[in-house]
């Protein structure tokens, strides 16, 4: 088997073992194992395939480009990136999706604000956006297949947290998603805010000057 097809193996048992243990064996086998042992196994279970991947995907070596990158995907990468931790940043300021319970024990979510103004799953689109950033502009093949499980994990993660909260939470998450967005801006412009502005934009700079390529801002110097 290539490195290739070996990472995207074990990107596909990230997958697939993530959804099974967050959708349809959650309950069953939270109810026989405990909370704390089934949060344990979840844990293991996903480092173990996560790591198998980047396990493989170091494995690769240099890999011959599948394409030759256009000279303008490295600045749409750059920018992709930035409003990637931007929205990664926010994604930690007080989450007004959060539940709490008013008078009479009614479900009570917050009005959305900061980057929930852009999209309601701002941590996996800042996944997804990353994923897409280096699909752009490293087409290796095992560093695709890296990417693509990113951007499947991220997309059809957030969807599935969208059911189940729908199933959990009834009107008051159908309020919820008619005044925000899955995908980033589908309900127009809106700014992040302030802290995840300045948060994002130290990060992206952090995690550019430390990329073993000089990329981002750095790339011009």
């Amino acid at each position: 088997m290539s490195a290739a097809a070996l990472t995207a193996a074990f990107g596909a048992a990230f997958v697939a073992t993530h959804l099974l243990l967050s959708h349809p064996l959650r309950q069953p086998l939270a109810k026989r194992l405990g909370a704390k042992a089934f949060q344990g196994l979840y844990s293991l279970v996903a480092l173990a395939t996560f790591g198998a991947m980047i396990w493989a995907r170091k494995g690769a070596g240099a890999e011959g480009w599948l394409w030759q990158p256009p000279a303008w995907g490295w600045p749409l990468a750059a920018v992709l990136t930035w409003f990637a931790t931007i929205l990664l940043a926010g994604s930690f300021v007080r989450n007004p999706a959060m539940v709490t319970f008013g008078p009479g024990s009614e479900i009570v979510i917050g009005e959305p604000r900061g980057v929930m103004r852009i999209t309601r799953h701002p941590m996996m689109w800042s996944f997804a956006l990353w994923a897409v950033s280096h699909m752009l502009v490293h087409p290796e093949p095992s560093a695709l297949a890296v990417a693509i499980t990113v951007l499947v994990m991220a997309l059809v993660g957030s969807a599935g947290q969208d059911v189940k909260k729908r199933r959990h939470l009834g009107d008051a998450w159908a309020t919820w998603v008619a005044r925000t967005s899955f995908v980033p801006f589908g309900r127009g412009l809106a700014l992040p805010g302030w802290p995840a502005f300045i948060g994002g934009t130290l990060l992206f700079l952090a995690a550019t000057w430390l990329h073993p390529l000089p990329v981002g801002v750095w790339a011009l110097s």
